[in-house]
Order: C-alpha cells, then sequence, then structure tokens
C-alpha cells in the first residue's frame, strides 16, 4: 500500500492503456467480421475514400492554425512566471491526440458500417453486436488517450516545475505545472471545434442535398444508389457524428480533468500523496470510470429480434454508471483528508463524494430527459407527427416549440446539479461533479457512435438493394441511433455546462478577481456580448450548411437532367463531385465560427479587462446551453418524426406511411432540423467550453496586478475614496 501510496500518479496512465489495449481487441474483432458481397465492398470503399480525403484536407488547414497557435503560445510563455514556452508543446500534442481520437473512431467506424450490413442479413441481435462493438472501439480511444496524454503530461510538468525546484504545491510553482497543462486542453478542444463544425456542415449539406431532390423531387428512397448525393451523405455521417463527436468529447474529457485539477491545487491537502490527493481524484476517477465502462459494455446485447436495443443499450449505461459510483466511493474515502477547505469554504471526503454522485445522477437524468423529447413513440414527437397533418408549417412550428420547451427540466437539472455539488464541496464539488458526470465518457461514447455506424449500414444496404427484412433491422438501428445521438448530445452540454463553471471559477482564482459585480456598466455590456455569441455562431454555422446545401441541390438535379439512365440505373452517377462540393464548402466555413470563440475571449480580456471577461463567459455559458439543448432535442423529434412514417402512424384514425402528404411534411422538419442538431446545436458545448479555457489561458497575462485597464480603475477608485474622506474631513 505503501508503494502505491508513492506511485499513484506514475500508474494513472496506465488506465488509459488498458483501454486501448481493449480497444485493439475490439478493433481487430470488427475487422474480422465478413464484409459482404463485392457490391457492398465497393460501396463502402467510397465511403471510406471520401471519409479519409476530408480527413486529409481538414489537417491540412489545420496545421497552418496548430503552428500559428504554437508561436504566439511559445511568445507568451515567456511573459509571465506562471507559465512557460513549453505550453505550445503541451498544445501541439492536446491537437494531435484530438485529431488522432476522431481518426481512430472514423477509422473502424468506415470497417464496421459494411460489415453490420451483412450481420443484418443474420439477426438483429449480431448486427448490434458488430455496430456497438465499432462504437465502443470509438469510446475506449478516446477515453484512453485522453487519460494517458494528460496523465503523462502532468507527470511530467508536476516533475519539471515542483518537485525538482523543491517548489510549493499551492504556490506559483504547481500554478506554472497546470498553466502550461492547460496548453493540452486548448489544443484538444481547438481541434474539437473546428473538426465539429466542419464535419457539420459535410455532413447536413449532403443530407439537406440528398433529401430535398431524392426524397422530395425524385421520389426515390433515402440512401437510393442513384441519388448523386448518398455517398456524400454517409460520409458525412462519419466525419460528422463520429470522427467531430470523437474529438469533441475528447475536448470535454480532458477540460472537465483539468479544471477540477487547477480548482484541486488552491486546496491545502493533508494527505498520504504528498498533498496532490485532489489533483490527482479526477484523473483516477476518469480511470475507473474507463474501467468500468468496459464491464458495462460487454452487458449490451439482445438474443432475439424482437427484444429492446434501447433497453439493451440503458443496461449497458446505467451497469458502467453503478459500478463507477460504487468504485468512486472506495477512492475519495481512501485518496482524500478528512476535511478540506477552498475559499473558505470546509468540506469533508463524504461531501467530496456526495458531489461525484450529483454528477452521476445529474447525466443520467439528462439522457432520460433527452430520450423522453426525441424518442419515438413519446409526447413531444407524437406531437410533431400530429401537426405534419396540416402541412410543412404546422410541423416547423411544432418542433420548433417542442426544441424550446425541452430546455426547461434539462436546465432545472442542471441548476438543481450546480446548486447541490457546490453546498456540498464548493466550487471543487461543482468540478468534480462534472468529472463524476464524465467519468463514463467511454460508454457514452460508445453509445453515441453506434448510431452513426448502423445509419451507414441501413444506407449500404439501401443502395446495395439487398431484402427488405435487411433494411428493416437496420432501420430498427437507426431509430435507436437517432435517439443515442441526441441522449449524448445532451450529455454532452450538460457537461460542458458544469465543465465551463469549472473553468469559470479556476479563471476568477488565477486572474485575481475577487468578485463580478454585474452592476458595472462594463460587466453588464460584457454579459450582453457574450449572450449574443451563441446566436451569432450559430447563424454562421447553419447559413454556411445552406449555402453548402444550395450548391448539392444544383449538382444533383444537374446530373438528374444530364446523365441520361440514372433513374433506370443503367448509368453510374458522379458520386466524386457531390463529395468534392461538401469538403470544400465544410472547409471554407468552418473558419468564421472557429475564430469567434479563439479570438473573443483574447480582444475582451486584453482590452477591457478581467472582470469584463468574466461577465461575457458567463453570458456565453447560460446563452449556448440553452441554444445546445434547443437546437439538439428539436433536431432529434424532427428526425423521428420523420423515422416514424417508415412504419406507419395514426393520425386521427387515418394510417399514413412514406410519400404521403404527413411524410414529406415531416421530411421538410427533418432537414431543417439536420443543422440544428448536427451542425450548430452540438458545437456549443465546445464553444462554451473552449471560450473559458482560452481565458484561462490569458489569465496570468491580464491579471488584476498585471493588467493596465484594472490598474487605472483601481486608481480611479482610490483617488475618488481619497477626496471623499478629504470632503469628509473638511467638513
Amino acid at each position: 500500500m505503501e508503494f502505491l501510496n508513492k506511485n499513484l500518479v506514475f500508474l494513472i496512465p496506465l488506465f488509459g492503456v488498458v483501454g486501448l489495449l481493449f480497444m485493439a481487441a475490439k478493433s481487430a474483432w470488427v475487422t474480422k467480421q465478413t464484409a459482404g458481397d463485392a457490391k457492398m465492398t465497393e460501396l463502402a470503399g467510397y465511403i471510406a475514400d471520401g471519409a479519409m480525403a476530408f480527413l486529409r484536407a481538414e489537417w491540412r488547414i489545420l496545421a497552418y492554425f496548430v503552428a500559428l497557435a504554437m508561436i504566439l503560445l511559445a511568445y507568451s510563455g515567456t511573459t509571465v512566471e506562471t507559465s512557460s514556452p513549453v505550453i505550445a508543446i503541451s498544445f501541439l500534442i492536446g491537437a494531435l491526440f484530438s485529431a488522432f481520437a476522431g481518426y481512430l473512431g472514423m477509422r473502424v467506424a468506415t470497417k464496421a458500417n459494411v460489415r453490420t450490413t451483412h450481420a443484418a442479413k443474420t439477426s438483429l441481435a449480431q448486427a448490434l453486436k458488430v455496430s456497438f462493438t465499432g462504437g465502443t472501439v470509438m469510446g475506449l480511444g478516446v477515453a484512453g488517450l485522453a487519460i494517458i496524454g494528460l496523465g503523462s503530461l502532468f507527470i511530467v510538468f508536476y516533475q519539471v516545475y515542483v518537485v525538482n525546484t523543491g517548489g510549493s504545491l499551492n504556490g506559483k510553482d504547481m500554478k506554472k505545472a497546470l498553466e502550461v497543462l492547460a496548453g493540452f486542453s486548448l489544443g484538444a478542444e481547438s481541434i474539437a471545434l473546428f473538426a465539429r463544425v466542419g464535419g457539420g456542415i459535410y455532413t447536413k449539406a449532403a443530407d439537406v442535398g440528398a433529401d430535398l431532390v431524392g426524397k422530395v423531387e425524385a421520389g426515390i428512397p433515402e440512401d437510393d444508389v442513384r441519388n448523386p448525393a448518398t455517398i456524400a451523405d454517409n460520409v458525412g455521417d462519419n466525419v460528422g457524428d463520429v470522427a467531430g463527436m470523437g474529438a469533441d468529447l475528447f475536448g470535454s474529457y480532458v477540460a472537465t480533468m483539468l479544471a477540477t485539477m487547477v480548482l484541486g491545487q488552491e486546496i491545502k491537502s493533508d494527505d498520504q500523496f504528498g498533498g496532490i490527493a485532489p489533483i490527482l481524484l479526477p484523473m483516477l476517477i476518469a480511470g475507473l470510470g474507463l474501467i468500468f465502462s468496459i464491464v458495462g459494455a460487454s452487458f449490451v446485447g439482445i438474443k432475439k429480434d424482437t427484444d429492446s436495443v434501447q433497453n439493451a443499450l440503458n443496461l449497458g449505461n446505467w451497469m458502467s454508471i453503478v459500478l463507477t459510483a460504487i468504485a468512486t466511493f472506495f477512492a475519495v474515502k481512501w485518496l482524500l483528508p478528512a476535511t478540506m477547505t477552498i475559499r473558505g469554504i470546509t468540506f469533508t471526503k463524504t461531501d467530496v463524494f456526495l458531489s461525484i454522485a450529483v454528477g452521476l445522477v445529474v447525466g443520467a437524468l439528462m439522457s432520460i430527459i433527452t430520450e423522453y423529447y426525441t424518442a419515438m413513440g413519446k409526447r413531444p414527437v407524437m406531437s410533431i407527427i400530429k401537426q405534419s397533418s396540416t402541412g410543412h408549417a404546422t410541423n416547423i412550428i411544432a418542433g420548433l416549440a417542442i426544441g424550446m420547451e425541452s430546455t426547461v427540466l434539462p436546465i432545472l437539472v442542471l441548476a438543481a446539479g450546480i446548486y447541490g455539488s457546490f453546498h456540498f464541496a464548493g466550487l471543487y464539488g461543482v468540478a468534480i461533479a462534472a468529472a463524476g458526470m464524465m467519468s463514463t465518457t467511454a460508454m457514452q461514447l460508445a453509445i453515441d457512435a453506434f448510431g452513426p455506424i448502423a445509419d451507414n449500414a441501413g444506407g449500404i444496404a439501401e443502395m446495395s438493394q439487398l431484402p427488405e427484412e435487411v433494411r428493416h433491422r437496420t432501420d430498427i438501428l437507426d431509430a435507436v441511433g437517432n435517439t443515442t445521438a441526441a441522449t449524448g448530445k445532451g450529455f454532452a452540454i450538460a457537461s460542458a455546462a458544469l465543465t465551463s463553471l469549472a473553468l469559470f471559477a479556476a479563471f476568477v482564482g488565477v486572474a485575481g478577481i475577487d468578485h463580478i459585480d454585474i452592476y458595472k456598466a462594463d460587466v453588464l455590456a460584457g454579459l450582453f456580448i457574450g449572450g449574443m455569441i451563441p446566436f451569432i455562431f450559430s447563424s454562421l454555422c447553419i447559413s454556411a450548411v445552406g449555402r453548402a446545401a444550395m450548391a448539392m441541390v444544383q449538382e444533383v438535379r444537374r446530373q438528374f437532367r444530364e446523365i441520361p439512365g440514372i433513374m433506370e440505373y443503367k448509368a453510374k452517377p458522379e458520386y466524386e463531385k457531390c463529395v468534392a462540393i461538401s469538403t470544400q464548402a465544410s472547409l471554407r466555413e468552418m473558419v468564421a465560427p472557429g475564430l469567434i470563440a479563439l479570438i473573443t475571449p483574447i480582444i475582451v480580456g486584453f482590452t477591457l479587462g478581467p472582470e469584463v471577461l468574466g461577465g461575457l463567459l458567463a453570458g456565453v455559458t447560460v446563452s449556448g446551453v440553452l441554444m445546445g439543448i434547443f437546437q439538439s432535442n428539436a433536431g432529434g423529434a424532427w428526425d423521428n418524426a420523420k423515422k416514424s412514417f417508415e412504419k406507419g402512424v395514426e393520425i386521427n384514425g387515418e394510417v399514413y406511411y412514406k410519400k404521403s402528404e404527413p411524410h414529406k411534411a415531416s421530411v421538410t422538419g427533418d432537414t431543417v432540423g439536420d443543422p440544428f442538431k448536427d451542425t450548430s446545436g452540438p458545437s456549443m458545448n465546445i464553444l462554451i467550453k473552449l471560450m473559458s479555457i482560452v481565458s484561462l489561458i490569458i489569465a496570468p497575462h491580464i491579471h488584476v496586478e498585471n493588467n493596465g485597464i484594472t490598474k487605472i480603475k483601481h486608481q480611479i477608485n482610490k483617488e475618488i475614496k481619497i477626496e471623499a474622506v478629504k470632503t469628509a474631513f473638511v467638513k
């Protein structure tokens, strides 16, 4: 036990190694499965090649951004004593790990899709096994890389800046180690934002274009091989919902641990681990969550086609959550001292565990609420279906109303979670609650990534003209995948809210602010500007999808018009031209939204000071969480309303199916919801976290003692007080 106490910090990266070993084993299993006939493998090859072509093009552009950011970070590291030029290396590693995490998931997803299609020829159970195993590779890869990266870099920076210098754990030396480590999180979140926005624009431009011309105008099924945009649509599922989501949750995972570690540094801990137990705890929780996500994943499966796929996924999810909670209880009791204090609030290790439990409960409730608002057969989706009977406009009205309504319960849950975790353990409690929520990220991401794999599998089945029973099985998986994708986004935005609050608290401490006074005009102005940013960010994302979709529609129409024989299966569409349109549009349009998140905190912080920047962060966090929930849930509900018509729905005593007028109205709603749920909505959580991380990085540079604006304000206030004293004395 003494050996473990002394060397725990060195053992944490081993959790990540275990995750990667299981990931490699599951990836090998997926690869060994049969890929189907020549036509199926040909189509899967088009999808894989298109996805890799997009990633290579995206990486070429991001390489310039990374190089420029490294230069600026290296310079900034020389200007304050609590940072170092090494932060540029930390940033590079974070960016590389984030990109690699997305690549790993996309690579296996483009293998698992066609193998799921072939497995669906046999049974729904086998198709679920292949698709979920593919998703598990993604989840384990992301969690494993995050723990290895953050854990290993912390060991290095802790040794270099604290141990080797004999520095203070609660002073500038540890602050320097964590400031340099924050570069890793900044790199991860930066790549995540561009990957999520770029991938989202790509997938929705193709999806909208394919739906409007294929399903609405030409009257052919979704994913029909005759539709020139169908390959681009399936490629988009991988670059947006797999690679983009992988990079997204990688960034969230890292940011949550980092925020908790920064706040943990403020706690003077009398423990058996050299005083760093509050800093180690979030990484240990992440490691335990990874192990029990592996255990939970083993419970996912069904025996016959009539079994519920959703229940199987829920069982695995709840197993991982419960087992992680039990293990965390003992970890907290072992690691932490009896009492601790942060910013004047004293709490016990039992309080810390209760905060973690709050985080787990909040995450579970957010998933349940999101499932209710987006799942087929539930009241919200059924209300959209019913209003589709009176046309396209009423379908849109219903979807918008459901999206807005869906913000109420999640916000109440988040508010209760914030209040409860703060009540137990102050700001450290809020941060560790977020760490608890994110602990089962591997399982959450496995469930999420399963969806686009199933969607691709259905597309390949349609394009290969396989028997109806095969498409029926893939449709079951796809419908569940739509719901799990929505719940995954709900989970991500909830974790982002708690993480951003923790990062906000860390920023306040590092920037030396005592409080943020919204009665001040400049702070209130910052609050309003922050509230506006998610709206302009969403506008840019949605407009980008609209412009790219217009180009896609025109290209699909041109091919239908100019290439004779497409509709009779006598001519092959020019898939590559549609892939090129989505690729070029997404890479061109992803820059502006990304720059908003990166540059705004820098401009406000250096020109108006840390307190105004704090107001900006408060505004963007509240507005961004609401926008993220609204858009993701509205889009998910619209999507499953459309999917419901495939089985037939009863409206006012009459049953309607595909190609009916209500179905056409539902297609319009789904088309409107596509950029909501897959582009701007899920990007909100990255936006609010990235702006908080940038603020944390620049906090030492705009510290109240270093910031010129703040000095002037303090001098003015001082002179006003002196004059007031003089006046009172004279009187």
